[in-house]
């Protein structure tokens, strides 16, 4: 080895990635000290909110809202309200009272539980209060009804997301003009939902009430509810109601209106008596009643089409006069019982396109002055009985000899008559 030989210099190079995270460092610590070196004008206030900025709502408590004799709770003047905690009630008292329009009143989720000598749970107490909204949380047990806005006439008021249970009146009671949202009645003394006139009720179920499930009065909408168990109707109304997408089972009646209501998609099973229930000038559509006592019945002037009426214990349908009875679906009705597919019990009636089926008897025409036609029955222990006086051919169709295969086959059904009725 050449002690002498020249030695090779250190490199100088700097990496690359290195230069750049020094001068990141040094942009980004002088970005950091940046800012104003004198202080805005004024004197220095805090820049933290207030409780009430962050909750600007009033709390129920015994400062805030004190009760009375006949209250643990009162609300006496408008505004938002919310609880804090569960409410236990007291003999002879209300668990919160409202006695103001323009009240909300938040639960909070919390629980409101009485007992039998209690008064209801949310009561409002002044006559013709209005613009009251209950929402969100549990009232059970108490002596009265659990939320009740309707004995002293709340109008325009909602309930929202309450379960309402085993309260010695009714679950939850409104008066005009309200909406029922997202709500439970259960095994109440008295109905589950009662309401006045023109509120709309939607997505609620009343299940096990020892009265009704669902009580309104007239013009009132009721949609996509659930009633069952009910010792009285599943679903109660009075007249011009439009009920959509319900079901009721179990109860007394299954739905019952007064007269011109509308019910569409709705269906009704294992209730004892009928499974629909209408008084005059309605409409069903597209509804199913199976294993009721009577599937469907009307009074005068209505229209039942594309419902399905099986397996009900009398009646599949029955109308009495000046009804439309198109195009539905009939069959194992009278099962256990003695029922037609489809029965009518006076006249001016138009029984049209309809298959009954498996019945004791498959069309039941009681008086004169009815039009039957195009309908098909089959498998009836009889499959006609009509009344002296009535406009209706039937014919025994002539069945096949052979299947049919491919483009041709068969047999004309007897009659090129385009109103007749067919037996197969």
């Amino acid at each position: 080895m050449n002690v002498n030989s020249p030695r090779t210099p250190r490199s100088r190079t700097v990496r690359p990635s290195l230069l750049a995270l020094a001068l990141s460092s040094v942009i980004g610590g002088g970005i950091a000290l940046a800012g104003p070196l004198t202080p805005p004008a004024g004197p220095v206030t805090s820049t933290y909110k207030t409780l009430t900025e962050v909750e600007p709502r009033i709390a129920i408590n015994a400062t805030n809202t004190p009760g009375d004799a006949n209250s643990l709770f009162m609300i006496t003047q408008p505004g938002s309200y919310y609880l804090t905690g569960n409410i236990t009630g007291v003999a002879g008292r209300h668990g919160v009272e409202i006695a103001a329009s323009g009240v909300t009143l938040d639960l909070m989720g919390f629980d409101l539980s009485g007992l039998p000598a209690s008064l209801d749970g949310v009561s409002a107490t002044v006559s013709n209060l209005t613009n009251i909204t209950v929402r969100n949380g549990s009232v059970r047990a108490w002596g009265d009804e659990g939320v009740d806005l309707g004995t002293n006439s709340a109008d325009n008021s909602a309930v929202i997301d309450v379960r309402a249970s085993g309260n010695a009146g009714s679950g939850i009671t409104t008066d005009d003009g309200c909406t029922i949202t997202g709500c439970s009645a259960y095994n109440n003394t008295g109905d589950g939902i009662l309401t006045g006139f023109g509120c709309t009720i939607t997505g609620c179920s009343a299940t096990n009430n020892s009265a009704n499930g669902i009580v309104t009065s007239s013009s009132c909408t009721i949609t996509a509810c659930s009633a069952s168990s009910n010792t009285g109707s599943g679903i109660s109304t009075g007249f011009g109601c439009m009920i959509t997408e319900c079901t009721a089972s179990y109860n007394g009646t299954g739905i019952a209106t007064d007269d011109g209501c509308t019910i569409t998609g709705c269906t009704a099973i294992e209730n004892t008596g009928s499974g629909i229930s209408t008084g005059f000038g309605c409409m069903i559509t597209e509804c199913t009643a199976s294993f009721n006592g009577t599937g469907i019945a009307t009074a005068s002037g209505c229209t039942i089409s594309n419902c399905t009426a099986r397996s009900n214990t009398l009646d599949g349908i029955r109308v009495t006069s000046g009804c439309v009875v198109l195009a539905n679906a009939c069959l194992f009705n009278g099962n256990g019982g003695s029922g037609a597919g489809i029965h009518a019990t006076s006249s001016d009636n138009r029984i049209e396109g309809n298959n009954c089926t498996g019945a004791d008897r498959g069309i039941d025409v009681d008086s004169a002055g009815n039009i039957i036609i195009k309908n098909t029955c089959s498998g009836n222990i009889s499959n006609w009985e009509i009344a002296v006086g009535n406009v209706c051919l039937v014919i025994l169709a002539t069945p096949t000899v052979a299947a049919i295969s491919g483009d041709s086959g068969g047999l004309s059904p007897g009659s090129t008559n385009p109103n007749a009725n067919f037996t197969y």
